[in-house]
């Protein structure tokens, strides 16, 4: 009955029909590392938000948070079933993502505005992803990616309307 415990993942060799799929894969890994980065990030500026707004900030970054934890899942699966793997490591993801850690606890202008950036660096990244997937025949993740996209859009301008 152990030996069923021994599989290890490896990956697969799909063929639906898209074309490119490793370099789709890499374009989604980096959407794997920037969402965890951000829910990361969303979560700790939620915990540390201090200041006559820490209440709505706080329900803002929590929905956010959120968001972003069931992304993430999305966006892992959309790998596996084009046959590769999921990121696994979580220095990896760091390294491959284009969100940065704060050197020191931000204000909460300082906060909105750090969200609120990371969210449009991630959509503008996304996008040279989507271009990828529709050039490679994936319609399927150029979908998930424009959803994705769109979320990070929403979450942008809900932050820059509560900093001002």
């Amino acid at each position: 009955m152990t030996d069923v415990l021994d599989t290890v993942p490896q990956a697969d060799r799909i063929d639906t029909g898209v074309v490119n799929v490793l370099a789709i894969s890499e374009g989604l890994s980096q959407a794997v590392a920037d969402t965890y980065r951000l829910l990361f990030k969303s979560h700790a500026y939620h915990w540390n938000v201090e200041g006559p707004l820490f209440h709505p900030i706080h329900l803002l970054t929590e929905e956010q948070y959120n968001d972003l934890f069931r992304a993430a899942d999305d966006l892992a699966e959309r790998m596996r079933a084009l046959g590769r793997l999921a990121p696994f490591q979580l220095d990896a993801m760091a390294k491959g993502s284009i969100i940065s850690d704060p050197a020191k606890l931000p204000s909460a202008h300082e906060m909105i505005e750090d969200l609120a950036s990371d969210h449009e660096a991630v959509a503008k990244r996304m996008r040279k992803v989507i271009a990828a997937s529709e050039k490679g025949n994936d319609p399927v993740t150029a979908d998930l990616l424009t959803g994705r996209c769109a979320a990070h859009e929403k979450a942008a301008w809900m932050l820059r309307a509560t900093a001002k």
